[in-house]
C-alpha cells in the first residue's frame, strides 16, 4: 500500500514581478494597481479585481518611484496613472513598510 495520503503537496505561491525593481515576489508582498475594463486606475489592496493588473512593492518606496519615473506603472496598464492614484500609491507603500529598502 501506497502512503501517498499522509504526505500532503505544498501549495503553490503565486509569483508577480515588481515593476520598479524587476524581481519576482510572492503575489501578498506585493501592491496590486488595476485598470478597470472601463478604463478606471485604481489601487487593488485585495487583488481580486477584474482588469489588467501591474505590482510594485509593498514596503519599498524607492520600487515605487522608479515605476513611476520609468513610467513603467503606465506602460503596464495601458493608461497614464492619474497622480491622485500615484499619492495614494505613495501611502499605501509607507504603510505597508519602512519607507524604503535601500
Amino acid at each position: 500500500m501506497s502512503e501517498t495520503s499522509a504526505v500532503k503537496p505544498q501549495k503553490k505561491i503565486p509569483m508577480r514581478q515588481c515593476l520598479g525593481c524587476r524581481e519576482m515576489k510572492p503575489k501578498r508582498e506585493l501592491i496590486r494597481v488595476v485598470r478597470s475594463p472601463e478604463g478606471a486606475v485604481s489601487i487593488d489592496l485585495r487583488g481580486k479585481a477584474s482588469g489588467r493588473g501591474a505590482y510594485v512593492c509593498g514596503g519599498s518606496a524607492a520600487c515605487l518611484k522608479r515605476a513611476v519615473k520609468s513610467r513603467a506603472l503606465s506602460r503596464a496598464l495601458g493608461v497614464p496613472v492619474p497622480d491622485e492614484i500615484t499619492a495614494r500609491l505613495e501611502a499605501e507603500v509607507l504603510k505597508a513598510g519602512d519607507g524604503g529598502d535601500e
